[in-house]
C-alpha cells in the first residue's frame, strides 16, 4: 500500500536545515528576541517580493485582516462583503471589529468570490470589499477594484494561500488598499508557528497597522489609540526570511504537480481546477469536485493517501454565525461546494511516484465513476 501524506512539513524543514538552524542561531545569540533588525530584514524582503512599498509583520493572518480593517476605521454598524467559500476566519475579522460580513457567492469555475455579483451585495452600509485568493488562485480583482472606486470602498485582500500569485503578470500584494497574509506553517511560505502580515503602499496604513499591532503606541509608554500585541517573532521572521529565497522554485514544483494532475485526470468524471487566462496560480490547494466525495475521500483513504476537505461547513452555517441567517439566507453554490470539494496531497515536497500513484487511484475511480 502507498503512503502518500497531504502535505509533509518536515521536508521542508530537513530540505533547509543548515539555513534555518543557522537564522534561528542569530536570532537566539543575538538577545533580542521582539522586534529588530530580523523582523524589518524580513519586511523589506517581503514587499520587495510583493513589489509593494510596504510589509508590516504581525501574530498571525487572522489579526493582519483584523489590524487591517482597524486601520480603514471600519467597525460598528458597517459592513464588509466577504465569500461565501472561504475559511472562517475572513468571516471573523469582520465581526471582530464590530461590522457584519455580506456573503456573496463564488464562481463556481473558480470558486472566488464572483464579482458579477458584489454591486447587489452594496447598501449604504457597505465599507468594505474583502475578497479571498482561496487555494492559490487570485481572484478577479480589476472587477473587483472598479466597484470599489465607483461605490467609494476599500478593498482588503486575503492573500492567506496565495504567496507568489499572478494576477494579470502582476505579483499579490498591492492591488487593493491592504493585503493580508498569513504564514501558518502549512502555507505557501510558512513558518514554524504562527505568524501573518499585511502588504500595502500607503505609508499611513503601514504605520497605523504597526502602531495598532505594538499596544496602540509609536513610542514606548505613549498610547495614542488602544491597540492589541500582534507582533512578527524574530525567530518567525528568520524563518520565513530563509523560506522565501526558495518561494518560487517551491511554486514550481506545485505547479508541476498540478500540471500532472490536470493532464492525468482530463476527460474523467471528476470536476477539476479551472485557471483563467489571466491567473497565476500558486496550488496552495489542488482541490476536486465529485458529489461522491465521501466515497472518493473513503478509497484514497485505504489506498493509504491524505486528502482533506476545506472547507466542510461553510461560514454562513457555521453555529458563530447561527445569528445571521435569516439576514444572510441560503448560499447554494458554497453548499454544494462544501459538499463536493475535496483537496488532494499537494506540495513542493511531493515526489513524482507518489504523485503518478494518486493520479492512478483517481483514474480508476474517474473511470468508475463515469461508467
Amino acid at each position: 500500500m502507498m503512503s502518500v501524506p497531504f502535505l509533509d512539513l518536515g521536508a521542508a524543514y530537513r530540505e533547509l536545515k543548515p539555513e534555518i538552524d543557522a537564522a534561528i542561531a542569530r536570532v537566539l545569540e543575538s538577545g533580542w528576541y521582539i522586534g529588530g533588525e530580523v523582523v524589518e530584514a524580513f519586511e523589506r524582503d517581503f514587499a520587495a517580493y510583493c513589489d509593494v512599498k510596504y510589509c508590516v509583520g504581525v501574530g498571525n493572518g487572522l489579526d493582519a485582516l483584523t489590524l487591517a480593517l482597524r486601520a480603514l476605521d471600519v467597525g460598528a454598524g458597517d459592513e464588509v462583503i466577504v465569500p461565501s467559500n472561504t475559511y472562517i476566519a475572513t468571516w471573523l475579522a469582520v465581526s471582530a471589529v464590530g461590522a457584519a460580513p455580506v456573503p456573496v457567492e463564488p464562481d463556481p469555475a473558480t470558486y472566488n468570490i464572483d464579482p458579477a455579483l458584489i454591486e447587489a451585495a452594496i447598501t449604504p452600509n457597505t465599507r468594505a470589499i474583502l475578497p479571498v485568493h482561496l487555494y492559490g488562485q487570485p481572484a478577479d480583482l480589476d472587477p473587483i477594484l472598479e466597484i470599489a472606486r465607483r461605490h467609494g470602498l476599500r478593498v482588503v485582500e486575503d492573500a492567506a494561500q496565495a504567496h507568489g500569485a499572478r494576477y494579470k503578470g502582476r505579483r499579490i500584494g498591492g492591488h487593493g488598499d491592504i493585503v493580508c497574509w498569513s504564514f501558518y506553517p502549512g502555507k505557501n511560505l510558512g513558518a514554524l508557528g504562527d505568524a501573518g502580515g499585511i502588504t500595502t503602499n500607503s505609508a499611513d496604513l503601514a504605520d497605523r497597522v504597526r502602531r495598532l499591532g505594538n499596544y496602540g503606541s509609536d513610542r514606548k509608554y505613549i498610547n495614542v489609540e488602544r491597540g492589541v500585541n500582534s507582533r512578527l517573532d524574530p525567530v518567525q521572521a528568520a524563518v520565513l526570511g530563509v523560506k522565501l529565497r526558495h518561494l518560487d522554485s517551491w511554486n514550481d514544483r506545485r505547479r508541476g504537480v498540478a500540471d500532472a494532475y490536470l493532464e492525468g485526470l482530463a476527460g474523467g468524471a471528476l470536476v477539476l481546477p479551472a485557471v483563467p487566462q489571466w491567473s497565476q496560480p500558486v496550488w496552495h490547494l489542488f482541490v476536486v469536485r465529485t458529489p461522491a466525495r465521501d466515497a472518493l475521500q473513503a478509497v484514497l483513504a485505504e489506498a493509504g493517501i491524505g486528502s482533506l476537505i476545506h472547507y466542510p461547513v461553510p461560514p454562513h452555517l457555521q453555529e458563530a454565525y447561527s445569528d445571521l441567517r435569516s439576514r444572510n439566507g441560503r448560499q447554494l453554490v458554497a453548499e454544494t461546494l462544501a459538499a463536493e470539494i475535496i483537496s488532494m496531497p499537494i506540495g513542493p515536497h511531493m515526489s513524482k511516484k507518489s504523485c503518478k500513484g494518486v493520479i492512478g487511484e483517481l483514474r480508476k475511480f474517474n473511470s468508475i465513476s463515469v461508467g
